[in-house]
């Protein structure tokens, strides 16, 4: 599959990243712990670099949160956003301390003159802003609290009200921003983004907001942010999931990798099993995936490799031989094909540890 990235948009620097233009997508997450904890917080963010962690976002609910931003960016390798609502002057005291990017919502940060402090302070310390427009927390609900809109009249007021803030951003002569336009359902998500691309040049973080537990949350992330994708709109994602952020990155990352725009891990391929089926392909394939995706240097080896775990013989040595390597199974042991050549036997309780072995072995 080709890189669907084909809008291009202005360029913003995010610490040591750069969000749009020709730049890959970028994979964001956001922690979920109480910024006012450094440790927590900082150990949360080490977790998340090590998962592949691109951009990381925390909450400032407080001013207390505010001055802990400078020591938790000190303490971590990848650029820090602060999450800033309601209180402008958060936002002032978060450029002051050095973060790498603010997110600010023009629905509850406050008036246009505080809207151009916090753009006054950012422009002086060079740091980009992102204007969140959610469904949620749109300014027009404060007059109509309970709107009976379509989702595209949805689409085109948060439409409205991004372009508004940044219309006030670049009167100030800020241009280093970026927008997201989110919902909780596919359709105003897409529809928004899609409008937004239409009028501007602005890099856009797309996702879809509160998505849900893992599957079904991963399952609709999917399906926005695919569809976005596929038609060139979306130069960084964030994958909203009530679960540890570190599958949020994974999620992330699966989902830029089945659409051939970014690699991160081996390729798993693995029949769904059947009664045919002698061997426990589930617990093997999640044991591998658990030891992959924990350690670094296996992940980076096996980073574009397709592996194979098939559980019988009807389509497990066709399928394995189009792998790199893999097993086509048997009755608690398997064939060990390599690039289409059987070399051995192996039995089912070995399967894990020799493509461990294999992937330790890769360059």
């Amino acid at each position: 599959m080709e890189n669907h990235k084909v809008r291009k948009t202005r360029v913003v620097k995010v610490g040591k990243f750069a969000i749009g233009g020709d730049n890959p997508v970028s994979v964001q997450s956001m922690c979920n712990t109480d910024t006012g904890d450094l440790k927590a917080t900082i150990d949360q963010i080490r977790r998340l670099e090590d998962a592949g962690c691109e951009i990381i976002r925390v909450a400032v609910p407080d001013m207390a949160a505010a001055r802990n931003l400078g020591r938790i960016r000190k303490a971590i390798d990848i650029p820090l956003v602060a999450d800033i609502h309601f209180d402008w002057r958060l936002a002032l005291e978060a450029a002051a301390q050095g973060v790498d990017k603010i997110r600010i919502n023009p629905g509850n940060i406050g008036g246009k003159d505080k809207v151009r402090e916090v753009v006054k302070a950012c422009k002086s310390a060079g740091i980009p802003i992102r204007i969140g427009v959610n469904c949620g927390s749109l300014k027009i609900l404060k007059k109509i609290p309970n709107p009976q809109w379509k989702p595209l009249e949805w689409a085109r007021i948060m439409v409205k009200e991004a372009l508004e803030e940044v219309r006030i951003l670049e009167r100030e002569g800020f241009m280093d921003i970026v927008v997201s336009l989110k919902a909780d359902d596919i359709e105003r998500t897409v529809m928004a983004n899609i409008l937004f691309s239409e009028k501007s040049d602005i890099p856009l973080h797309v996702g879809v907001t509160e998505a849900g537990s893992f599957l079904s949350g991963t399952v609709k992330s999917s399906l926005g942010i695919g569809l976005l994708l596929t038609q060139g709109v979306g130069d960084t994602i964030r994958v909203s999931l009530t679960e540890d952020p570190v599958m949020q990155v994974r999620a992330a990352y699966e989902i830029l990798k089945a659409m051939g725009m970014r690699q991160y891990g081996p390729n798993l391929i693995a029949c769904p099993t059947c009664g045919r089926c002698r061997v426990n392909v589930e617990k093997v394939l999640k044991e591998i995936e658990d030891r992959v995706y924990s350690d670094k240097t296996l992940l980076k080896r096996s980073t574009g490799k397709k592996i194979a775990v098939m559980g019988c013989v009807v389509n497990g040595p066709g399928e394995a031989r189009e792998a790199d390597f893999g097993i086509a199974g048997g009755k608690g042991q398997g064939i060990w094909i390599e690039r289409g050549k059987q070399i051995k036997v192996i039995k089912e309780k070995e399967w894990v540890n020799e493509i461990i072995r294999k992937i330790r072995s890769c360059r």
